[in-house]
């Protein structure tokens, strides 16, 4: 490609601005029956990303008719009280989605937490169950995870190809990684899922019809490792020193924008791509789950 070509915007804001106002309109046919879709947050100590990320939540439950409920708990909070507080949700009628903020302090069993969620209110599509299903064929789960249902639908507004086509995952989290590599292969994809012991991984992502970065490292991705008409879906959020902004800092994904925007089909920016879809989806899961509690 020359180097007049520049890459289509996937732009998150426009399509989660859509979604969140289909979900609106669902939350208010639900209050018409009497029903007002509820979504708990837990958070355990004082990280201050995840209280950020927990009052965004809040505030988009508010915007569009969900009820949320906080429950904000001490960094020294025991494993059996954080269960008890579970527990309790899972048994509220008001209560359709439990979400409780990652990470948790490191004396505490996340894997058990997540597991105690009731599959019917795991709006954050992490219980065991949810992610098994999502990587067996002919399953489906109830809910699947946010940020990587999030992706999904990106792909899908911009019409990604799908089927035959190669599909490259960097990182392999239980959050992002993993399960969007399970719904890329739903989606009739051969996918790479690529990692810190990954040979050669230049070589492997230029292969990439579909990128997904989602590392946690500023810039890692470079121009050339793109393969020209590349679909590029950024996942990542770095803050990097930068004294001509106001707080002498901003955000930057996994990928070099300006390179690889003159080489890719398309690619989302950072901000403004994957961060507004992720709440999206959220909120989407919290009122297909208050539908589902009317049947």
């Amino acid at each position: 490609m020359s180097l007049e070509h520049i890459a289509t915007l996937i732009d998150g804001r426009a399509v989660a601005a859509q979604i969140r106002a289909e979900v609106a309109v669902r939350a208010a046919a639900l209050a018409e029956r009497g029903v007002r879709p509820g979504l708990a947050a837990v958070l355990v100590g004082d990280n201050p990303a995840s209280q950020a990320y927990v009052r965004m939540k809040r505030k988009a439950c508010a915007e569009v008719g969900i009820e949320s409920f906080y429950h904000e708990l001490p960094a020294q909070t025991t494993q059996a009280e954080l269960e008890g507080l579970v527990e309790a949700l899972n048994a509220r009628s008001d209560v359709h989605g439990i979400l409780v903020q990652l990470p948790l302090p490191a004396h505490l069993d996340e894997q058990r937490v997540l597991s105690l969620i009731s599959t019917a209110k795991d709006v954050d599509g992490f219980h065991p169950l949810n992610i098994g299903r999502l990587a067996m064929k002919g399953r489906e789960p109830d809910f699947i995870p946010a940020t990587p249902a999030g992706i999904m639908r990106l792909l899908e507004a911009y019409q990604a190809p799908f089927a035959g086509a190669n599909a490259v995952v960097l990182g392999r989290s239980n959050i992002v990684g993993m399960p969007c590599a399970l719904l890329l292969t739903k989606r009739d994809c051969t996918v790479t899922l690529c990692h810190s012991r990954t040979r050669d991984l230049p070589e492997v992502v230029r292969h990439a019809d579909i990128l997904v970065a989602a590392v946690g490292r500023p810039h890692m991705v470079k121009g050339d490792w793109i393969k020209p008409g590349a679909f590029v879906i950024d996942v990542g959020t770095n803050r990097v020193p930068d004294p001509s902004a106001k707080d002498g800092s901003r955000l930057v994904g996994d990928v070099d924008f300006e390179a690889a925007r003159r080489v890719a089909g398309a690619i989302t920016p950072v901000p403004g791509g994957v961060g507004p879809m992720t709440i999206a989806m959220l909120l989407e899961n919290t009122v297909k789950a208050a539908e589902r509690s009317l049947r």
